[in-house]
């Protein structure tokens, strides 16, 4: 009995001690910031968020992040269409005069058992209110390009808008809201191990 305990310590002293988290810095250039939200409950309207950035440390062997911190960029919002995205800087949606900025800092991060997935919990900022939500994420292996080491992710999420404060609407004649409340999130990252 007491040789079993001493290789099960053994076995997790070593593990802890083979775990090693790198710096990722994020490749703007080939990253992206995205969410989705319903317009007249028939169609969805794509927008992005142009700057953004972010501290992440991951686990690379055990594909396991480690921290993942991230600010946008509010008044980055682009939609393609300035009088929309004006309207989306304005006091009716993010009002990015007094919230200039989006928030986001990992609390815990449970890695699936299958595959390169997790489930990253955490603090989100938005609209001056704090809540958690959850992100399911995508990681790949690392790959060599040039002189460096990538690393791709994915992660999606949803959050309702009403939750952070952004309630502006317009009643449908026919029934409904013109805007959605759910609003799916995508973050696509490219990152180099630092």
């Amino acid at each position: 009995m007491k040789s079993l305990r001493l290789f099960l310590a053994t076995m997790l002293l070593g593990t802890w001690l083979s775990a090693e988290s790198v710096e990722l810095g994020i490749d703007n250039s080939h990253s992206h910031v995205i969410f989705k939200i319903k317009h007249l409950m028939i169609s969805n309207v794509t927008g992005e968020f142009k700057t953004f950035d972010g501290e992440i440390e991951a686990d690379l062997k055990e594909k396991k992040i480690t921290k993942f911190t991230g600010v946008v960029d509010a008044t980055s919002v682009d939609t393609g269409i300035e009088k929309r995205d004006n309207h989306l800087r304005s006091p009716d949606f993010f009002n990015v005069s007094e919230y200039p900025e989006i928030k986001f800092e990992m609390t815990s991060y449970s890695k699936s058992f299958f595959g390169d997935a997790g489930t990253m919990k955490g603090n989100f900022t938005l609209h001056g209110i704090t809540k958690e939500i959850e992100l399911e994420v995508e990681m790949t292996e690392p790959i060599k390009f040039m002189d460096s080491e990538k690393v791709g992710m994915t992660l999606k999420g949803e959050i309702r808008r009403s939750d952070f404060g952004l309630k502006w609407n317009k009643a449908l004649e026919a029934g409904g809201l013109a805007v959605g409340d759910e609003v799916k999130i995508t973050i696509e990252l490219e990152t180099t191990v630092f």
